[in-house]
Order: structure tokens, then sequence, then C-alpha cells
């Protein structure tokens, strides 16, 4: 039976790349299916795709991560190919992707800009690369990993992933998390280096680096909180402790010498200040027994999904 392939373009307003980018995956896989979804296009995107012989489709609801969402449900194959309608991704590179989903057994590949430069030479946005750095090693350092390009949009992806992968975010943030999802729930990834062209001239970035930038750090913030809840209540514990510390030990000091207190606001801020930090570790210790229990039952639909993948091969194609 033959690997079925999925190329997934999510677009919005791509009308100047969009045939390029069809025309190169269909020399380079010209047995896979390449769906276009037009996100709201107000150009030519969507007549464009269709004339190029993808299969398109029109999602409403705004934002990438929407899209993702949308494609995810509806596709079926045995692997996919994500990459953003910009042309500024090779697609020569899709068999070094699928190279390692399949003899690699990895569960998603990430396509990674950094590590030979061409990303840091062909953009000339400073805040971008600062906030790549940002993300990637906050993320690194949260979860002890190695991550080389967290947020590229070229990523391939085994069918076990995207059935079994849930979409949360609605915008760009999808990047952050589809590299957090799989960290925490111990997928295998594999980072292939790419090159990395910057847009053609007209063709205008739908990413604004501080409103987007923001929407990202959020998410991480978020997602460390569902998905480390003890460690992120750890944190505010120890903040609100040691507030509560120095707000009591002149009240205590005063009274080992005194026998009495006169610092009644100073007593009643540090009690305050120490029950609230009690407070948030339990919180913590409760969220991260239903986040462990919540990691056993993803992984038995995660069972159930392979189980699915196995019976497929057994029965023949759809």
């Amino acid at each position: 039976m033959t690997d079925s392939i999925a190329i997934l373009l999510p677009c919005y307003n791509e009308a100047m790349t969009i045939k390029k980018v069809i025309n190169d995956f269909q020399k380079e896989l010209p047995s896979a299916d390449i769906y276009v979804y037009d996100n709201n296009s107000t150009d030519d995107t969507y007549q464009i795709a269709l004339n190029e012989g993808a299969i398109v489709r029109k999602e409403p609801r705004q934002g990438k991560g929407n899209v993702i969402r949308q494609m995810f449900f509806d596709i079926d194959a045995d692997f996919y190919l994500m990459v953003d309608g910009d042309d500024t991704y090779p697609a020569e590179a899709c068999h070094e992707l699928l190279k390692a989903l399949k003899e690699n057994r990895a569960d998603m590949v990430i396509g990674d800009r950094l590590s030979n430069g061409t990303y840091f030479n062909e953009n000339k946005r400073a805040f971008h690369d600062f906030g790549n750095n940002l993300v990637k090693n906050s993320i690194n350092w949260l979860y002890k990993a190695n991550i080389k390009d967290v947020m590229t949009g070229y990523r391939g992806f085994n069918r076990l992933f995207v059935k079994s992968f849930p979409v949360m975010s609605s915008g760009f943030q999808i990047e952050t998390e589809f590299t957090i999802h799989s960290l925490d729930k111990r997928f295998k990834l594999v980072e292939i280096p790419i090159d990395y062209r910057d847009r053609p001239e007209g063709s205008e970035s739908k990413l604004d680096t501080f409103s987007d930038g923001i929407k990202v750090l959020m998410t991480i913030f978020k997602m460390c909180k569902d998905y480390k809840p003890l460690f992120f209540f750890s944190m505010w514990f120890a903040l609100f402790f040691i507030l509560g510390l120095l707000a009591g030990l002149p009240v205590i000091s005063e009274f080992i010498r005194n026998g009495f207190i006169t610092k009644i606001p100073s007593a009643i801020l540090a009690t305050g200040l120490m029950i609230l930090s009690l407070l948030l570790l339990v919180t913590g210790l409760i969220l991260d027994t239903v986040v462990t229990d919540d990691k056993k039952n993803y992984e038995l639909n995660l069972y159930k999904i392979y189980g699915e993948k196995n019976d497929r091969y057994k029965k023949g194609p759809y």
C-alpha cells in the first residue's frame, strides 16, 4: 500500500505567490494531494489555487489556528506537510522531511530555518529575531529541550500526531502550540535544516511583530499553567511566601523583643500573604494530579488511534 501524502497550505491573501508554491509541490510530489484553505482572502488566492489543480476550500473563521484545526478534521492521509503559501520555504526540502517521518519514525518534523543562517540573512526584521529567540529559549528552558526553531511554518506530521492534536489557538500561536504539545506529550521530533527566503517584493507579511509576539508569549504562559501547573503555581507560591516573610519578620522580631506587637497592619498583611502562598501551593498540587491523570488518559487514547491506523493498513485504503 502506497503512503498517502497531503500538502496543507493555509492561505490569506497570497495571490502573488500561491501559484508558484502549488507548482513547486506538484513538481516535487506529483502523487500528493495539495489542499489550499482560503481564510477570507480579499484577492484572487482562491481562484488561482483552483486553476492550478489544488483542492481548495474556504475557512470563514479568521486565524491560522482555525484553518489548521479544520484541515486536521477534514483531511485523512498517512503523512502531512504543512507549509505557508508565501513562497518563503523551499518545496524541494519536502523529501528530507518525509524521509524523517518514514525512516526515523518521527511524529513531527520541523523545518529548521535558523541553523544554517539563511533566516537571519533574509529576514530584515530585528524584533522577529529577538522574539524567535525569546520563545525558543523559554520553551527549551521549560522542557529541558534543545529545539532550534520553534516558530517555523514548515512542518511534517504523521497521522497519529494529526489525529491526536487538540488545536487550542486560533492564530499564529499555533506554531508554538505544536512544539509545546510535542514536548509535553513525548512525541518524537526531528529537525531538518532548510533554507529560508524572504517574501518577494510586493508580498506583505500578515504577522504583527508586537501584537502577535505578545499573543505567543501569553500562549507559553497559559500552556505552562495548563501543562506544568505545579511548576507554575510553585513560582507564585515562592513569590508570595518571600513577600510574606519580608512583611512578617519585623512583626516576629518585635514580638520576641517586647512580648507584644504594635505593627498590626504588617501582621495582617504577612498573614494574608502566607495564606495566599499556601493556597497557591495546594492549587498546584491538586492540578498536578489532574494533569497527570489527563496524560494517562491521553496515552490510552493514543493506543486507540494507533490501533485504528493498523486496522487501516490491514483493510487497505479507504
